[in-house]
């Protein structure tokens, strides 16, 4: 089966509509559609300075022929390596307007890690901000990689009066020297152009992002995403949220917009319903305390980890956060112990969904109004389905609760990675994604993720999953954080060894390794048992706050190596 039939769907996800063709459009008509409706709305908030939808309409249109001017044509590659901010947003939608091809940086990446994006991309033009902590890994890019230019941002320029008058005086020492050259362009630059006058012959099916993986498998890919993928699943995220109010919404901003989900859930699709964007470019949790509070946030896509804080903090009561109807979770599994904490504290619904980078991203998600499945990803988005493969042979369909690996089809699909067709053809199949994800379904046609094929811990031939152990592990009281990976075992091959972080008032005299195995006796099988459990003040995460295997994965591997 492709998809779920109509009655099941109906049934699932009331008021969401499944059966209207999704209509590609380019991705920067969809902020000069909203601009038109909601010119005098705010658009973005940013550290309490407003702009409206109009504002940033004329900004974009303006930067848009500044960067005409630099040569950037039809195709050409432009980087971003930017937090959030204004900036982020305004030259996104100009370098689409254009005809250029944004590519998303990591500004916390290290000088190695751009250069090799840049190279892989041929990326000339980038974008930058002049503060020390990203300029000058940018910078020394210039004499090694295809880059040619950077387009420089001055903070200073986007902040409200007082603060931008502090900031010059006691932040002096975080900003970067900056060359006066012809390779260092300021942003005024770009932005005191006349606006853009001739179109730039885009259509629905060219690129528009050249979105890289994280490379934990191996060298971070550039997944192709055209302004089709990426307009689609815009769509099939407004049709998710069938009591949004357009015109009226304030989405949280605080998932960086460089990463994929941000970037469609929390930048396009709240572009789309005219929503105020309330940009944080850090997480911190008392700052976005106080956004949800101040700004009556009505949308808040976030990861599991941000929710966790929220729960686990002693601040949280002091804010009326009251407002909040739509929370997304995504990039990680969402413990269904903290999704009850939250919706209790909260009174909002927040839903589980699942995606990739390949996927634009989202591929399923719980509905907002119908039947809301604890531990599942949900059901596919409009318009796109799931089929669950054998793990022996990917031709073969499963019938529903039989676990194997979930494939993937739908508009939002990218058409391939980025100069690399041989692992283009390894997951795309006839028009299917291989996610690398193992999961089942369930009569009712609801998701269920087991884990990551790459994360199966191969336990004396049994198949252990990391996400059934972390699952367990989380219903302890005491518990904030978990991670599970495989270490190697001499007589199994592979053992499952948790990571654990306490809650901070948690007693760490009566929650020891010994009494947690005591507490997953009865909820876990012995061949899922960890054998080590290993309490942690920190865990590591990604730059976007999921819980990060591979450092730990790292530390094992070279415990293992140094044994005799």
């Amino acid at each position: 089966m492709i998809q779920m039939n109509i009655q099941q769907a109906a049934s699932a996800a009331p008021g969401v509509d499944m059966v209207t063709p999704l209509k590609p459009r380019l991705v920067h008509d969809i902020f000069d559609d909203a601009a038109r409706l909601y010119g005098n709305r705010p658009c973005i908030d940013f550290l309490g300075r407003i702009y409206d939808y109009q504002d940033i309409a004329e900004q974009i249109d303006k930067v848009a022929e500044g960067f005409h001017q630099l040569g950037v044509r039809k195709g050409d590659k432009v980087g971003l390596c930017l937090p959030n901010t204004p900036y982020y947003v305004v030259c996104y939608y100009a370098v689409l307007k254009c005809g250029g091809v944004v590519v998303n940086f990591n500004p916390l990446y290290a000088k190695r890690e751009i250069a090799f994006q840049i190279n892989d991309s041929g990326v000339r033009i980038m974008v930058t901000l002049n503060l020390k902590q990203i300029y000058p890994k940018v910078a020394a890019c210039l004499d090694e990689t295809s880059l040619r230019r950077i387009v420089v941002c001055e903070m200073s320029d986007i902040l409200p009066a007082v603060k931008s008058v502090l900031f010059s005086l006691f932040k002096r020492s975080e900003l970067a020297d900056v060359p006066h050259d012809l390779r260092n362009i300021p942003y005024s630059r770009l932005a005191n152009c006349p606006p853009l006058q001739k179109a730039c012959g885009a259509t629905p099916d060219d690129l528009a992002v050249l979105q890289y993986t994280g490379g934990t498998t191996g060298r971070p890919k550039g997944a192709m995403l055209t302004h089709a993928n990426l307009s689609a699943n815009v769509e099939q995220l407004t049709r998710w949220m069938p009591n949004a109010r357009p015109g009226q919404e304030v989405t949280l901003c605080v998932l960086p917009f460089f990463h994929v989900f941000a970037m469609t859930v929390a930048l396009n699709t709240s572009v789309n319903l005219g929503a105020e964007l309330v940009l944080q470019p850090r997480f911190e949790l008392e700052a976005l305390l106080k956004a949800l509070d101040r700004k009556k946030i009505t949308i808040f896509p976030g990861v599991p980890t941000i929710y966790t804080a929220i729960n686990n903090s002693h601040e949280t009561v002091k804010y009326d956060l009251s407002s909040v109807r739509c929370c997304i979770s995504g990039g990680a599994p969402l413990p269904v112990e903290v999704k009850h904490q939250f919706e209790d504290l909260t009174g909002a619904k927040l839903v589980e969904g699942y995606g990739l980078s390949e996927a634009s991203p989202v591929c399923t998600c719980n509905p907002l109004l119908g039947t809301n499945k604890e531990g599942s990803i949900g059901i596919p988005m409009p318009g796109s389905g799931v089929e669950i493969r054998s793990l022996d042979d990917k031709s073969r369909v499963l019938p529903d609760d039989e676990k194997g690996e979930l494939f993937v089809r739908g508009p939002q699909v990218m058409t391939g990675y980025w100069q690399n067709p041989d692992e283009t053809a390894a997951c795309l199949k006839d028009g299917w994604l291989a996610t690398g994800d193992v999961g089942y379904r369930d009569h009712e046609g609801y998701l269920f993720l087991v884990d990551r094929l790459k994360d199966v811990i191969m336990c004396g031939g049994y198949n252990v999953y990391p996400r059934a152990i972390e699952e367990a592990l989380y219903l302890h009281p005491d518990i904030a954080e978990v991670t599970v990976i495989g270490i190697p075992d001499s007589y199994r091959g592979q053992a499952p060894k948790a990571f654990v972080r306490l809650k901070d008032d948690a007693d760490p005299r009566s929650v020891t390794p010994e009494t947690l195995r005591l507490f997953l006796e009865d909820k876990i099988s012995r061949i899922e048992m960890p054998r080590e459990i290993e309490l942690r003040d920190e865990l590591p995460k990604t730059m976007v706050g999921k819980l990060s295997k591979k450092e730990l994965i790292d530390e094992e591997r070279i415990k293992t190596a140094a044994r005799p």
